[in-house]
C-alpha cells in the first residue's frame, strides 16, 4: 500500500528509528486525544479497527476519517480483511474478539516482512500499540515489536506535555490504589435490560440539579401519561452517574421517599477524601419536610448508555507541593469535578481547558479524566466565545473540503439548465429590507397593481435548496448544524459563506434564483389566489429598515419602489389588525443590542432595540407565506409535512401573571390567547405607563416553546402565539434548516423538483425534528449567553453603577429585577454569607417580601447597585444590592 518509503516518527527512545505505529481497536476508542495531536504521525489504521470502531462508537469513527483525509497528519487506512496475504479466518471455538487480534497481528508481522523488501539505508519498522495485557504479550512472543500507549507517549523525548492526554484507563482486576469503596457497585447491562423488561428497574435519563450537587432526578423513559420524574438524593444513590446517562433506577420504598431539596450546594471542597463531611451534608438535606412535599425516590443501580463530552472548565491546582493530581471543575454545574493527572499544572491555572471522562472507579469520589486541550486565558473574548459554543454543543469548527467540494465552482452563472420549472421574475420591482449589516438576505418582496385593480403581492426566499442537494455532505452538515447561531459578536453559519452570504443572498442589481409565494389581493388585504413557483429575481435594492421608512414617509418619494413598499405597508397594517383580532399575542422581551468599539470590540454602549413600522411590514408578508406554504404541503403531503406548533399553556403557568396583575387591581383573563391579548391591551395605569411592558415581560415567561414536528405524527397543529391553525418555516432556509426540507417539499408538490425516499419517511422526519429542536434551544442559550458575558464585559469596564429598576419576580430570600435601560434582570439576595440573617417575610398570594421592616411588591420601582464579581473567575457574575429603598 502506498506508503512513502521514510517515515520519521516522533523522536522515541524505545524505538529511535523511521517507524510507523498500528494501534488496535481500543486504544483508537480510548486514546483518539492522543491520535489526534500534531506529533502523531505515520500511523496504519486497519479496515479491522477501523469497523470494530464503527460498530461501538459513532463520534470517534467520524474523528478517526477526519484525521485519516487531513494530509499532514500521514494516516494510511489498509484494507487488511481483503488482502490475500493478510485474511484470516475464524478458527473454530475462537471467539471474533480474539480472531480481530489474531488478524491484527497478522498485518503487523505482513507489513514488517513487506517493509524489509524495501531496498534502503535505514531499516523502517511497524510498532504495534495495545493496551491489551494478553495481546501484547502473544505479539512479543511472535517477534512483534509491542507497546501499551503509555510507554510508547512517555518514550517521545521531545513531547513530555502529551502525557496528559493519555486517557486513564485502569484494569479493574489491579486497581492498585484500592482505596476504601465509596459506590455500590454497578449492575450488568444484561441484568439491567432484563430488569427493565420485567419492571423491577426503570429506564431514564439522569438528570443533575444546577443548584444541588447531592440531588438529581430521572426522567422515566415511557409513554407520555407515565412520564415520571423520579428524585435521586445523596452520593451513594446518585452512584456516579453523570448529566444527560441514561440510567437504570430502582425505587426505594415509600418510607424512604424524600422531598425535593430547596438547599443550594455547591461542591466546593478541595478534599476529595471527606466523605464524612458529605454524609454531614445530606442530613441537611433530610431536614423537616411535610408528607405532601415527598415524591417517588430511587436510587441508581447501573448506567445504561455514557453520554459523556468533552468538558470545559478550570484546573483547581492541588494544595500539595509537586502534586500530579489535581481536580478539574466543569463550567456546567451539574458535571461532577474530574480528577487529572498533569505536569502543566503551574501552566494551566487560570486557563479555561478542556477534559475529557475516563471512568469512575467505586472506590474514587470523582470520576478520572484526562487533560485535551488548552483554550486560552479565562475572560478572554475569543476563549469565552470558545467555551460558550463547546458548551452548548454548537458545531462551530470549519467547513471540512468534503462538505466545500459540494459547493458550485466560481464564477457562477445562471444556465439554461437552471431556468427549466422556472419563471422570469427579474422585471418586478423587488427589493429587500434587513437590519443594517445584513449580508445573509434571504427575503425580498414585490407589491404592483394588476389589469383588474387588484394587487399581486409576491414574496421571494433564496433558493437554497437549488444548491444543497439531498444526502451529500453539505447537506448532512447543514442539517446537523440545523441553524445558524448569532452571537453578539459573531455569526456560526449553517451553510458555507459563498452560499450564506453570496450566491444565495438576494442582494440587489444581480440575478438569484429564488423561490416564490404571490398573491393576489384586494385593497381589503383578502387573499384571492396563491401561487407558488420557483423563479429567478433582480432584486432593484437592499434597504435598511430605516431606509425604507425613511421613502415610505417621504413627500417627495414616488418611484415604483417607494409606491410597491407603501402599498405592502398599507396591507400589512390591515393583516396584523386581522390576526390580533384573531387572538394573536404580541408580546415582549427586553431585546439589547451592543454598540462595539471598531478598534477593541468591546461593548461601549448598550441600548434597547427600536422597532419601525417597517420592522412589522417585513413580518406581516414572511407570516402570510409561512401559512399559504404550510397549508400547501400538508394538503400534498399530509403525512410528511414539516410544520411548526405552539403549544398552548397549561393554565397553571399563568398564575404568577394573574397574581402579579391583581396586586396592581388588574385583571388578566387567559382562558383563551384572545382573552389574554385582550386584557394585556387593557391592563394599564396612566400614572405607571412602564406597567404594561413589564405585564408582557411577564406572559413570555409563560409561554411554551415552539418545536418542529411531522404531520404525520402528531394531530394538534395549532400555533397559539400567532392564533393560526397552521404554520411553518419557509422564509430563511439560508439560517434553518427545517425550511430548507419545506422548500423541497413545496417544490415536488409543484413538480419544480423531484421527491427521494428520506423526504417522505415520517420516522426520519421526527428525527430530524428532534435535531432541529434541540439545535434552536441550543442556539437560544448559546445566544443569551453570549449577551450574558458581555453584559458583564460592560460593566467591568463601566465600574459601579446605579440605575433604577423594576421587580420581576419575588423569591423566599431575593427579588428578581430588571434594568430596562440595559434590558437587565438579576438578583438582589437578602442574605449573605458573613452577616446576620435578617428577618425575612415571604407573602406568595400578594407576591410581597418583606426585609425587617421594609415590605417589596412586585413591579415596584427600586434603584440597584450594579457591580461586577469577579471572586470566582468562572463563574463571574454581575452583582446588584438595593440602594433604594434602603432595607
Amino acid at each position: 500500500p502506498g506508503l512513502q518509503a521514510q517515515p520519521s516518527g516522533a523522536a522515541s527512545s524505545l524505538c529511535p528509528g523511521p517507524h510507523y505505529l498500528l494501534p488496535d481497536t481500543n486504544l483508537l476508542l480510548h486514546q483518539i486525544d492522543i491520535l489526534e495531536d500534531p506529533v502523531i504521525k505515520n500511523v496504519i489504521v486497519l479496515q479491522t479497527v477501523l469497523q470494530e470502531v464503527r460498530n461501538r462508537s459513532a463520534p470517534v469513527y467520524k474523528r478517526i476519517r477526519d484525521v485519516i483525509q487531513n494530509p499532514e497528519k500521514h494516516f494510511y487506512s489498509f484494507t487488511n480483511e481483503h488482502h490475500r496475504e493478510t485474511y484470516v479466518e475464524q478458527g473454530q471455538g475462537e471467539s471474533s474478539n480474539d480472531r480481530n487480534d489474531r488478524a491484527i497481528r497478522v498485518a503487523v508481522k505482513w507489513y514488517n516482512e513487506h517493509l524489509k523488501k524495501i531496498e534502503d539505508e535505514e531499516k523502517v519498522q511497524v510498532i504495534f500499540l495495545t493496551n491489551d495485557r494478553a495481546n501484547k504479550e502473544k505479539a512479543l512472543e511472535e517477534g512483534i515489536t509491542a507497546y501499551t500507549c503509555e510507554e510508547y507517549i512517555k518514550s517521545l523525548i521531545n513531547n513530555p506535555d502529551l502525557i496528559d492526554r493519555l486517557a486513564c484507563v485502569s484494569d479493574e482486576g489491579n486497581e492498585i490504589e484500592s482505596g476504601k469503596i465509596i459506590f455500590p457497585e454497578h449492575i450488568p447491562l444484561s441484568k439491567l435490560q432484563q430488569g427493565i423488561k420485567s419492571g423491577i428497574y426503570l429506564q431514564g435519563t439522569y438528570r443533575a440539579s444546577r443548584d444541588n450537587y447531592l440531588e438529581a432526578t430521572v426522567w422515566v423513559h415511557g409513554d407520555a401519561e407515565e412520564n415520571k420524574e423520579i428524585i435521586i438524593q445523596g452520593l451513594k444513590h446518585l452512584n456516579r452517574a453523570v448529566h444527560e446517562d441514561i440510567v437504570a433506577v430502582e425505587l426505594l420504598t415509600k418510607d424512604e421517599w424524600v422531598a425535593p431539596s430547596s438547599v443550594v450546594l455547591q461542591d466546593d471542597g478541595q478534599n476529595e477524601d471527606d466523605i464524612e463531611n458529605e454524609e454531614e451534608k445530606e442530613n441537611i438535606l433530610k431536614s423537616s419536610v411535610n408528607k405532601d412535599m415527598l415524591r417517588p425516590t430511587g436510587k441508581v443501580v447501573g448506567i445504561i448508555k455514557r453520554n459523556w463530552r468533552p468538558f470545559c472548565g478550570m484546573l483547581s491546582k492541588s494544595q500539595i507541593k509537586e502534586a500530579r493530581r489535581h481536580l478539574f471543575t466543569p463550567a456546567d454545574r451539574r458535571i461532577p469535578r474530574i480528577r487529572i493527572e498533569t505536569r502543566q499544572a503551574d501552566t494551566l491555572e487560570g486557563q479555561r481547558i478542556i477534559v475529557a471522562i475516563d471512568g469512575w472507579p467505586r472506590n474514587s469520589r470523582y470520576p478520572n479524566g484526562h487533560f485535551v486541550k488548552n483554550l486560552g486565558s479565562a475572560g478572554d473574548k475569543e476563549t469565552e466565545t470558545e467555551v460558550l459554543l463547546l458548551e452548548h454543543d454548537v458545531p462551530h469548527q470549519p467547513f471540512s473540503q468534503n462538505v466545500l467540494s459540494f459547493l458550485p465552482k466560481m464564477p457562477w452563472s445562471i444556465t439554461e439548465q437552471d431556468m427549466k420549472y422556472r419563471e422570469d421574475l427579474r422585471h418586478l420591482h423587488v427589493c429587500s429590507v434587513d437590519p443594517p449589516g445584513c449580508t445573509d438576505i434571504d427575503d425580498a418582496l414585490h407589491c404592483r397593481q394588476v389589469e383588474n385593480g387588484n394587487l399581486e403581492v409576491g414574496v421571494h426566499i433564496a433558493d437554497v435548496s437549488h444548491f444543497i442537494r439531498p444526502g451529500n455532505a453539505l447537506d448532512e452538515e447543514s442539517a446537523r448544524r440545523g441553524t445558524t447561531v448569532y452571537l453578539c459578536e459573531k455569526r456560526i453559519d449553517m451553510v458555507p459563506e459563498l452560499l450564506s452570504s453570496n450566491l444565495c443572498s438576494l442582494r440587489s442589481n444581480v440575478d438569484r434564483l429564488a423561490f416564490s409565494c404571490i398573491w393576489e389581493m384586494n385593497h381589503k388585504a383578502e387573499i384571492l389566489k396563491t401561487r407558488f413557483t420557483k423563479s429567478i429575481i433582480n432584486s432593484k435594492a437592499s434597504l435598511t429598515y430605516a431606509e425604507a421608512q425613511m421613502r415610505i414617509d417621504s413627500a417627495t418619494m414616488n418611484d415604483d419602489i417607494t409606491t410597491s413598499l407603501r402599498e405592502l405597508n398599507k396591507l400589512a397594517k390591515i393583516l396584523k389588525k386581522k390576526r390580533i383580532d384573531n387572538g394573536a399575542l404580541t408580546l415582549s422581551s427586553p431585546e439589547v443590542r451592543f454598540h462595539m468599539d471598531s478598534e477593541t470590540h468591546d461593548p461601549i454602549d448598550l441600548q434597547t432595540k427600536e422597532l419601525k413600522e417597517t420592522n412589522s411590514m417585513v413580518e406581516e408578508f414572511m407570516l402570510l407565506a409561512n401559512i399559504s406554504v404550510a397549508q400547501k404541503i400538508y394538503d400534498e403531503f399530509p403525512e410528511f409535512a414539516l410544520l411548526r406548533k405552539h403549544p398552548a399553556p397549561p393554565p397553571s403557568n399563568y398564575d404568577i401573571l394573574v397574581k402579579a396583575a391583581k396586586s396592581k387591581n388588574l385583571e388578566i383573563k387567559t382562558d383563551s390567547a384572545k382573552a389574554l391579548a385582550e386584557s394585556l391591551d387593557k391592563a394599564e395605569s396612566p400614572e405607571f405607563p412602564y406597567l404594561n411592558t413589564l405585564l408582557r415581560i411577564l406572559a413570555t415567561r409563560c409561554m411554551m416553546q415552539a418545536v418542529y414536528f411531522c404531520s404525520g405524527m402528531d394531530n394538534d397543529f395549532h400555533h397559539y402565539g400567532l392564533a393560526s391553525p397552521i404554520y411553518t418555516h419557509f422564509t430563511s432556509p439560508i439560517r434553518r434548516y427545517a425550511d430548507i426540507i419545506v422548500h423541497r417539499l413545496l417544490a415536488v408538490a409543484i413538480g419544480a423538483d423531484s421527491t427521494y425516499p428520506e423526504l417522505t419517511d415520517k420516522h426520519k422526519l421526527a428525527d430530524m425534528c428532534k435535531n432541529l429542536n434541540y439545535r434552536h434551544k441550543m442556539a437560544q442559550y448559546a445566544q443569551r449567553a453570549s449577551v450574558a458575558f458581555h453584559t458583564q464585559l460592560f460593566f467591568k469596564n463601566k465600574g459601579v453603577v446605579n440605575e433604577d429598576a423594576y421587580i420581576l419576580f419575588v423569591r423566599k430570600n431575593a427579588v428578581v429585577v430588571l434594568i430596562p435601560k440595559y434590558g437587565l434582570e438579576g438578583t438582589v439576595f437578602f442574605e449573605e454569607k458573613d452577616k446576620p440573617k435578617p428577618r425575612l417575610d415571604y407573602n406568595n398570594e400578594v407576591l410581597s417580601l418583606t426585609v425587617e421592616d421594609t415590605t417589596l411588591h412586585v413591579f415596584d420601582k427600586v434603584k440597584v447597585n450594579v457591580t461586577l464579581d469577579a471572586s470566582n473567575i468562572q463563574h463571574q457574575k454581575i452583582r446588584m444590592v438595593l440602594v433604594e429603598p434602603k432595607v
